[in-house]
């Protein structure tokens, strides 16, 4: 990072809209000009995957494929893929996501586009799709995604692991006979995949035209009952059956005091590094493709990893495992330059951890509300370094102003003696106080912006429930609050008065 510079934290399925989830088409491109209109040059957003079971994006059954609910509906009718009549949709909720509903409904919609499309598509759209299903940046993923994919829907949703033992082991003749019998479902998804990169495209451009930056986020595991998993298992601790040896986590912290016990299958280390991190190669070239930058999830993995035996029901009792080190990044350096990566590094840091960021050259993470459980913690803007990204909270924090209604008297006090104020706006102050530190990006949860209270919540770390449907009312991103946040984006010198370029 070169260039001080400040943004927003908002997943697209948050956008406003008529469709029960925020989308890739109009009021993305909307969002886009309230940043520029309020001088944010960054938008963070989570992973883009199809999510799991219960909708984290932090579970996809994908490492590249995108979320076919986040396609928009309104430019499949431009597209010409709908017809107006077809976006009748039920009376969704505007406040969050109804999961259930919304996927039900959207995909109705995308089988029909692909009825539509194999009906009457143009011979353009058609060359259009065999071009791009033919690039080289869909070679490592699009044809074991969409056969997972179709296996799924053929097999009424069961996980691979309880596919038949010729389809789990992917043996040659059961994978012909499943390609020949699922021609149809094959096509399907990648059609919604090509639909999801031409949007995704137009507005990663339009990004660009206006001086946003996308930072997006990379998850380090991916799930058990994913295509990534089920195509390269040899590259996991799994069995023969397809279950787990061992899962990932991490121990009793600030957020669980039994831990989280994610589930997902841990690496074969040895076996990465044995074919030159050839997985990671593709997978980073990938997002990087995406996004201008990247966020790693979970960075302190790639020293040491929190190992957990599959039969235990809690992170409690784990191991500290090696993780790859420096090896994988001179690898990934060696093929694909230099790498724009933000390292999170929050929770249990050590001394390696700290010395392989600080070895790879990587920003790492600040995020002021923890900034208050001791006395002189790292988190207070006063100990930044300049290779910072600092933040007033994150997806897995409370909002702040949530955070402070939770506080007690004598530690609020202790926030408004820090930032200053008079108690009327303090999440305000919390941002300013961001804004003006020395840190190069400086990043807020848009319900930070907003002040919005804990119903804005985007994810409780450890609870399965109530997560990830959060959505921006059409009305909250106004033109004051642009204006107030851009005046602060100048004032701490993260903008040029004049433009929208950030600061050199």
């Amino acid at each position: 990072m070169t260039r001080r510079a400040s943004g927003i934290l908002l997943h697209p399925t948050s956008l406003p809209g008529p469709y029960g989830i925020g989308d890739l088409g109009q009021n993305a491109h909307l969002f886009l000009h309230w940043l520029q209109e309020a001088g944010q040059t960054i938008w963070q957003m989570l992973p883009l995957v199809p999510p799991g079971a219960n909708h984290s994006p932090y579970d996809g059954s994908s490492a590249y494929a995108g979320n076919p609910i986040l396609i928009s509906p309104l430019d499949l009718v431009e597209a010409g893929f709908l017809n107006a009549g077809d976006l009748d949709a039920p009376d969704f909720a505007t406040a969050s996501v109804q999961f259930g509903k919304v996927v039900a409904w959207k995909t109705g919609l995308l089988r029909l586009a692909w009825h539509r499309f194999q009906e009457s598509g143009s011979a353009r759209q058609r060359e259009q799709i065999e071009v791009w299903s033919g690039e080289p940046e869909q070679a490592s993923w699009l044809e074991d995604w969409a056969l997972f994919a179709s296996l799924k829907y053929h097999f009424n949703g069961k996980p691979w692991s309880e596919w038949p033992a010729d389809l789990r082991a992917r043996e040659a003749a059961g994978l012909a006979a499943a390609r020949g019998q699922l021609q149809q479902e094959l096509g399907y998804h990648k059609f919604v995949q090509y639909l999801f990169a031409s949007q995704w495209s137009r507005l990663k451009e339009a990004a660009a035209r206006v001086g946003v930056r996308v930072l997006g986020d990379m998850p380090f595991y991916v799930a058990l009952d994913s295509a990534d998993v089920w195509a390269h298992r040899d590259l996991f601790k799994v069995n023969a059956e397809g279950q787990p040896t061992f899962v990932a986590g991490v121990p009793p912290d600030y957020f669980s005091a039994t831990g989280q016990r994610w589930g997902n299958p841990v690496f074969q280390w040895q076996r990465h590094e044995a074919d030159g991190y050839q997985w990671w190669i593709e997978r980073l070239s990938f997002s990087l493709t995406l996004y201008d930058m990247v966020r790693i999830d979970h960075f302190r993995a790639f020293s040491s990893y929190w190992e957990i035996d599959a039969c235990e029901p809690t992170a409690v009792h784990g191991r500290w495992e090696p993780g790859p080190g420096p090896g994988l990044f001179e690898r990934l350096r060696e093929v694909l330059g230099e790498l724009p990566l933000v390292a999170e590094d929050l929770g249990l840091i050590t001394s390696e951890v700290r010395d392989l960021k600080r070895q790879l050259g990587l920003p790492g993470m600040k995020v002021l509300q923890f900034g208050f459980d001791s006395h002189d913690s790292e988190h207070l803007p006063h100990n930044y370094s300049r290779d910072t990204v600092a933040y007033t909270g994150t997806h897995d924090n409370n909002t702040a102003a949530g955070w402070l209604d939770k506080l007690a008297p004598e530690e609020y006090r202790s926030v408004v003696d820090y930032v200053g104020g008079d108690r009327s706006e303090t999440h305000w102050d919390l941002i300013r106080v961001i804004l003006n530190s020395v840190a190069d990006l400086a990043i807020f949860p848009m319900q930070d912006v907003l002040g919005l209270g804990s119903q804005a919540r985007m994810n409780t770390p450890g609870s399965s429930e109530g997560n990830w449907g959060w959505r921006l009312q059409q009305d909250m991103a106004d033109t004051e609050t642009a204006a107030r946040l851009r005046r602060l984006a100048v004032l701490s010198g993260r903008l040029d008065a004049e433009s929208q370029e950030p600061r050199p």
